[in-house]
Formats: C-alpha cells, sequence, structure tokens
C-alpha cells in the first residue's frame, strides 16, 4: 500500500523529531560518560616519599605522608632505602625515569646524597627534604626537628639529675650515632654536651657508636663491665636508648645506672613507666607532623604556592617525673598506628 501525502510528511516529522532526539541523548551520553570515566580524569600527581631505616619514627613519617597524601589527593609511592647509599641513588634514578611530579627524602648523607637528588632536580622534579638536609640550596623545603635541642633538653635533664640525685658527681657514658647520620647525630651530641654544662665532678668514660638495639645492648654490656661504677647513659637514638635500657636490666643494675635518651616511642613510653626505674627521660621529635608538612610541601610547590625554605620543630622531653604526659603520649601513638 502506498503510503498517503499526510502519512508521509506525519513520518518525516516524526522521523526527524526522533533523529534529533537520539542525537541529544548520545551527546549528552557522551558528555556525562566523559565527565565521568576514570580514564578521563586527570591522573593524580605522584610523590615518592623515602625513608632510611624502619623504626618508630620513620613509620610515623611515612604516617603522616600517608595523612596529608590522602588529604590534598596524591598518590604517595614510600621506599626505605636501608641505610644503603647505593639503594638511595637507584631509587631515585628510578622515580626520575617514572618521571613523579615529588621527591620527599631524609637523604642518607648532606654530600653523598646530593647528585643524585640534584639529577632528579635538573630533570624536572621537586625536592623537599626532611630529618635531614643536603649539600646544596635546590631543595624547596627542609623540615627538620631541632637537633641541637634534641640533645640539650636531655643534656639537661640529665645535668639536673646528676646535680639533684649524686651530688654533682657522675661517671657518664655517651652512645651515639655518628656513623649512621654523621651531620644529624653530631648535632644531638653536640646539643647533650652544651645542656650539660660545665660540671666539674663529671667524667664521660665513653663514646661508642650504636643506633640499632641489638648493637647498643651489647656495646653498653661491654661499657658496663669495663666501668663497674657508672652512673649515667645517654644514648642518642631511639634503637641506642633501647638497647641501653636493655643491657642495664640484664647485668641487674636496674636502680643503680639510669639511661636517658633521644627519640620517643610506645616502647620507651613503657620503658619511662616502668617500675625497674632505669629510663629516667627521653627527648621526642614530632615525626607525624614532619612528615605531614613534608609531603604538604612538595603538594604545595608543584602547586606554585609559596612554601618555607626551612621549618624546625622542638624536641618534646617526656619524664618518669611526668606519667601522665607520657601516657597520652603512648595513646596518640596508638591511635596514629591502628
Amino acid at each position: 500500500m502506498i503510503p498517503s501525502k499526510r502519512c508521509v510528511s506525519t513520518f518525516r516529522r516524526t522521523g526527524l523529531l526522533s533523529l534529533m532526539l537520539s542525537v541529544l541523548f548520545i551527546t549528552s551520553t557522551l558528555l556525562v560518560g566523559g565527565c565521568g570515566s576514570p580514564t578521563q580524569e586527570a591522573a593524580k600527581p605522584k610523590v615518592a616519599g623515602i625513608v632510611f631505616q624502619e623504626d618508630q619514627f620513620f613509620r610515623l613519617v611515612q604516617y603522616g605522608m600517608q595523612a596529608a597524601a590522602d588529604e590534598y589527593g596524591v598518590e604517595l609511592l614510600l621506599a626505605n632505602s636501608s641505610n644503603s647509599l647505593d639503594k638511595e641513588i637507584s631509587l631515585i634514578d628510578t622515580y626520575i625515569v617514572s618521571k613523579v611530579g615529588a621527591i620527599v627524602v631524609s637523604p642518607l648523607s648532606m654530600k653523598s646524597s646530593t647528585p643524585a637528588l640534584k639529577r632528579a632536580y635538573d630533570s624536572g622534579i621537586k625536592i623537599v627534604t626532611y630529618n635531614t638536609a643536603i649539600g646544596d640550596d635546590f631543595a624547596a623545603s627542609f623540615i627538620e626537628s631541632d637537633q641541637i635541642d634534641l640533645g640539650a633538653a636531655t643534656g639537661k635533664a640529665v645535668r639536673r639529675y646528676i646535680e639533684e640525685e649524686l651530688g654533682g658527681t657522675a661517671k657518664l657514658a655517651m652512645i651515639e650515632c655518628k656513623a649512621c647520620t654523621p651531620e644529624q647525630c653530631g648535632m644531638r651530641s653536640d646539643g647533650f654536651v652544651e645542656g650539660l654544662g660545665d660540671l666539674e665532678g663529671v667524667e664521660i668514660v665513653a663514646k661508642q657508636d650504636a643506633w640499632l638495639a641489638p648493637q647498643a645492648a651489647d656495646v653498653v654490656e661491654s661499657i658496663l663491665t669495663a666501668h663497674p661504677g657508672l652512673d649515667v647513659i645517654w644514648a642518642s637514638n631511639e634503637g641506642g636508648t633501647v638497647g641501653a635500657v636493655t643491657a642495664v636490666r640484664n647485668s641487674g643494675k636496674a636502680g643503680q645506672v639510669m639511661v636517658f635518651g633521644t627519640d620517643m616511642s610506645e616502647q620507651l613510653g613503657d620503658f619511662l613507666l616502668a617500675d625497674e626505674n632505669i629510663l629516667q627521660a627521653a627527648t621526642g621529635q614530632k615525626p607525624f607532623e614532619i612528615g605531614y608538612m613534608a609531603l604538604e610541601a612538595a603538594v604545595k610547590v608543584l602547586n606554585d604556592e609559596p612554601v618555607e625554605k626551612k621549618v624546625r620543630l622542638p624536641g618534646v622531653l617526656f619524664t618518669r617525673a611526668r606519667p601522665d604526659e607520657v601516657r597520652a603520649y603512648v595513646k596518640r601513638l596508638e591511635e596514629l598506628t591502628g
């Protein structure tokens, strides 16, 4: 049957309207689909975060970095150089090839870490350092604890103990970490001596490097054997402090030889609260805040926002005499680490 002219006209109008509606639907679908499709979204900026050992301090630094990365919508690539300069260089070279936007790093050496980071910087990668510095000025920002203050705060606590409990006379051993991070640990030791002051009755009978707990326990046991009249031990980092406490306990000299330390962790908090009366005080850092601020600085630099060239955070002294502060800190650590 041949359709009438009216039917043809109606068909044409209906067909045209249908075609227009179809085009509109397809166009709107593409637009909506394009906005919502993951393949069309701008990729998250990638930031590499490098630590150099696995301890409470660096774990909290990583938690801080991750918290900032989550808040700012950044993909965080975490890595550990494991105290190896070769591995640190290899990580940096890998990030140069993969073209991350920024590297946030605690360099192993002010001198030896600089060339690889300079290559990254010259390739267009933004550099933010924390905890330890480099020997050049190209890093956008440097976030650190005041290393002199970390040592000095504990040194002052030791001085008070010697004056008030020992009559100003004591034999003292220093457990250092200069071979691990010479610049940083050197400043801690200098600060400790500065805080200790010029007590004439204090004799420093031993200075040895030991920054890991098992190593420090062995070193301190040897010192205790060589110097049976030892009164006080100061350790310049968490591992050294844990090792010193362990050695004093194992030697049966709890309550006789007092330990003062640097850094703060749940374990050191437990030592400060323990009845055995070995660890007397420790000056802690603010690692979560350091990690957060370092990652935040990297994001700001990537967004062409201004950042502070150097940020220095003071230490926090925790003592056996103020257990509530210790408990509050340990509780916060538990909350941060889940």
